[in-house]
Order: structure tokens, then C-alpha cells, then sequence
């Protein structure tokens, strides 16, 4: 378990996007950092009380220098992870997703049952996450109540923010009968049993680790289910993740069971609200967009696991410039890829294939979709202050009242394909070449709430 951490001044080089599109690089500067893990203040290197404070740095034995080519970063906020698919990370995607659940993923999950091996999984993954910056981790567990409640004390022991929720699906159509929930009533109870345990985990005082009802999505659960899960939500004020509009087959699957398209249905049954995670989202229109604006939730995106499954790409730039709360996940084991920095790499990417278009017989002009790219600025964006404004939390960011959650990236290792030229990279071209280049070796220090988890 980690403990308080104690006040420090960190002096160094910060980059941040605190406003969409935006850099913002303070050279030099100060971040005093509280005995409760909180930003007491960020101090440009120009302010009048610069000297003195960090000579007072200093001389008290509290300051954290950053050197040449070392850089801070806000944490990494992944909205969505299927922690218990670790194990199949970067197998059988070329699957399509029912046959890729049915064949793999549901018989993985199943083996969670067994403590001893959801605790090797789990612990494996955590300290990947934490390794690659990922500071803030949004889970979906398995069925299985006791090896959800182990995750979240293996997250709180390492000092990982996460959300953790029991998945729920009980629809015998849908889910195989060796990996579901008993019955309607044994879903709600275990739901209800993970919040109380989590809220009352001996050191969590500080709600570092978060439960989330998690009905798995609309075509594992019985519409039953789904109403008793809003209403235990609603009970308990505690955050909501589910699936929304992934791939043609579910999309269709709930347009033909319920009428209406994934985000009408779960508005109607009362799952949509401020601290709603959709993943995914991929197939959302216009009207789609405005119900999701105005009951205030967030969207996961993922594009490395959109290409492999849902053959569509999600149209971040739309949704920006709808004013959604967007953020990126990486869909552990949909996505091959547990680092956020290779996610923003992706999301570049497919935005740019959804504006350009990649068939090669159509004309140009009318081969992809207008102003539907986003930049490095904007990918950034969505890893830290995106994620974090989806789930309510005060991170991603380097202001005043927020939790220090940070990373120390250093781009002076050895053997990197991060290499920074004195002279001729600006602070943009920075911050591009760590999101393109930077591996974990970059990846010095890791703080979550002010307490180093990573690093020495």
C-alpha cells in the first residue's frame, strides 16, 4: 500500500494541453505539490517569488530537479480496459468481434474464477499500465465478484486511479452458460456488494479506486437487467461504462431487440448521465451526439480496436467540435496496445484515413470525408484533460486544486527512438516525437497523487 506522500517541489520543464489544441510549456518552472497529492501552485520561472521559493526548495531538502532532455508530462487516463483480457493481448484479432467473444474472450474470462490466476493477470497488467504512464485506468472486471474485488485492491496497492466494475450480462442467448451471471437478482446483489466493497477497501480513503456499474453492453444483458442497473447506479451515485455502437452486428442487434440504436435505448432505460463512459461509439449520428451533449457523458475512443472490429472509424473531430467529453482507451485486448502515447499515434492516424479516404479507385474528392482529422495536439489532449473531464476527475493537468498525477519523460536514454535535437525541435515538436517515439524506457517516473508508483 503507498503511502501519503510528502510535500516536494518539482523544478523543471512542463508541457501540458490544458485547452484543446493548445500546448502550453512552462521552462523552468516550479510545482508545489501538497502533503494530499494536490498542485498547491505552478510557478513560472518569471514570477517575483520565483527565487525565493526555490531557494526554500532547496534548502528544506524538498526539491525534485528534473534534468537536461527530462520532461513533465500530466498521466495518462485510459477510458476503457477489459483487465481480464490481458492475457490475450495481440492474439486472434483477426476475428470478428462475436466470433472473437464467443471463441476467446468469454473462455478467458471465464478462468477467473480461479484467485491465483486473476491475481498473476492482474498484477501483470497493472504494473504494464503504470509503466507505460497509464495513471488513471478504467476496468471492466469479469462476472466474478470476488476477482473484481482483487482487482481493485491490486490497483489501490500499486497506487494506479481506477475504476472498477463487476461486468454484468445475463442473457442466455448471448453468453455461453459456463460464463454469466446466475440470475437478474445475483447480478444487482454482486453489483451492489463490489460499490460497498470498494468505497470501504481499508486505504481508500481518498477514493483513489472507483466502482462502475458495468452492464458488459445491451445484447449481453436482459432489458431486466438494464433497468435494475440504472436504478443501482442512480442508488449509489457512482460512475456507468458499458459499450455503445461498437460494430455492425451489435449495432444492429439492438436496433432489431429494442427499436431504437444503442444510445437511445440506454437513455430510455436511464444509463446516460455525467458519469457515463461509452466505448467505442463508432456508428453515433447527429441526434446520437446531441443526447449524449446533454446528459453530460463521456466516449471512449479506441481506434486501434475500431480498425480490427468494428470496421468504422469514430469521428473524434466531429465529436470535438460537438463539444463532447472524449477521451481515449485502449480496449485491452481488443486493442494490442497498452500504451496511451500509441493510442494518440492511432487516433491520429484514422482520422487522418476517415478525412483522406483510402479506397484507391475512388476520386480524391470523393474518396473520404471533410475536416474529419485531429492532430497530435488534440490526441494529447484527449489522453489526459479529454479522459479526465469524461470521468469527473481532476487531472490532466498541471493547475492549481488538481491531483498530481505526472510523468517524468526522459528523453536522453540510451538506445531510444526518441531523440530530441538541440536547436532545430521546438517545444510542439517535442511533445510530437514523445507521443510518436517515446517507449516505456522513456518513461522514467510515475505519480499518482503525488506518490511516486514508478521509478526512483
Amino acid at each position: 500500500m503507498h503511502n501519503d506522500p510528502a510535500a516536494f517541489v518539482i523544478h523543471g520543464t512542463l508541457i501540458h494541453t490544458p485547452e484543446l489544441g493548445e500546448i502550453e510549456v512552462l521552462r523552468n518552472a516550479l510545482v508545489s505539490v501538497d502533503g494530499d497529492g494536490k498542485i498547491a501552485g505552478v510557478m513560472p520561472a518569471g514570477a517575483s517569488l520565483y527565487p525565493s521559493a526555490l531557494t526554500a526548495a532547496k534548502d528544506d531538502g524538498t526539491l525534485v530537479e528534473l534534468q537536461d532532455g527530462q520532461y513533465l508530462l500530466p498521466g495518462l487516463v485510459d477510458l476503457h480496459i477489459h483487465a481480464p483480457q490481458w492475457p490475450q493481448m495481440g492474439k486472434a484479432l483477426q476475428l470478428p468481434l462475436d466470433e472473437w467473444l464467443q471463441q476467446c474472450t468469454f473462455p478467458l474470462e471465464a478462468k477467473y474464477r480461479d484467485l491465483d490466476f486473476a491475481r498473476e493477470s492482474y498484477e501483470s497488467l497493472v504494473d504494464n499500465l503504470l509503466a507505460n504512464g497509464t495513471t488513471t485506468a478504467t476496468y471492466f472486471g469479469t462476472v466474478h465478484l470476488e476477482a473484481t474485488k482483487l482487482l481493485a485492491e491490486i490497483a489501490l496497492s500499486k497506487g494506479q486511479r481506477a475504476l472498477v466494475g463487476k461486468v454484468a450480462m445475463d442473457n442466455k442467448d448471448q453468453c455461453p452458460d459456463f460464463y454469466r451471471d446466475e440470475s437478474v437478482i445475483s447480478a444487482l446483489d454482486n453489483t451492489r456488494e463490489l460499490i460497498e466493497y470498494v468505497r470501504g477497501i481499508n486505504g481508500n480513503e481518498k477514493a483513489l479506486v472507483l466502482p462502475a456499474v458495468t452492464p458488459r453492453f445491451i445484447p449481453s444483458c436482459t432489458d431486466e437487467l438494464l433497468d435494475g442497473l440504472a436504478k443501482v447506479a442512480a442508488e449509489y451515485g457512482c460512475h456507468v461504462q458499458t459499450h455503445c455502437s461498437e460494430s455492425d452486428w451489435e449495432h444492429a442487434y439492438v436496433l432489431n431487440r429494442h427499436g431504437l440504436n444503442d444510445t437511445q435505448s440506454l437513455d430510455r432505460i436511464g444509463l446516460l448521465g455525467d458519469k457515463t463512459i461509452l466505448a467505442h461509439a463508432n456508428l453515433i449520428d447527429d441526434p446520437d451526439m446531441a443526447t449524449i451533449k446533454s446528459r453530460e457523458s463521456g466516449i471512449a475512443h479506441c481506434p486501434l480496436s475500431n480498425l480490427y472490429f468494428s470496421h468504422s472509424v469514430f469521428p473524434a473531430r466531429k465529436a470535438l467540435d460537438f463539444g463532447l467529453k472524449v477521451g481515449l482507451g485502449t480496449d485491452i485486448s481488443g486493442g494490442p496496445s497498452p500504451s496511451i502515447l500509441h493510442n494518440c499515434q492511432s487516433a491520429v492516424n484514422v482520422s487522418r484515413a476517415l478525412e483522406d479516404g483510402v479506397d484507391p479507385i475512388a476520386a480524391a474528392a470523393e474518396r473520404g470525408t471533410p475536416n474529419a482529422r485531429i492532430d497530435f495536439r488534440e490526441a494529447f489532449w484527449m489522453a489526459t484533460v479529454g479522459g479526465a473531464q469524461a470521468l469527473g476527475l481532476k487531472v490532466g493537468e498541471f493547475s492549481e486544486g488538481y491531483q498530481f498525477d505526472a510523468l517524468l519523460v526522459d528523453t536522453g536514454v540510451r538506445d531510444s527512438n526518441l531523440v530530441i535535437w538541440d536547436g532545430m525541435d521546438t517545444p510542439d515538436d517535442i511533445l510530437q516525437k514523445i507521443i510518436y517515439n517515446a517507449g516505456r524506457d522513456n518513461i522514467a517516473k510515475v505519480w499518482v497523487q503525488g506518490s511516486l508508483v514508478r521509478g526512483s
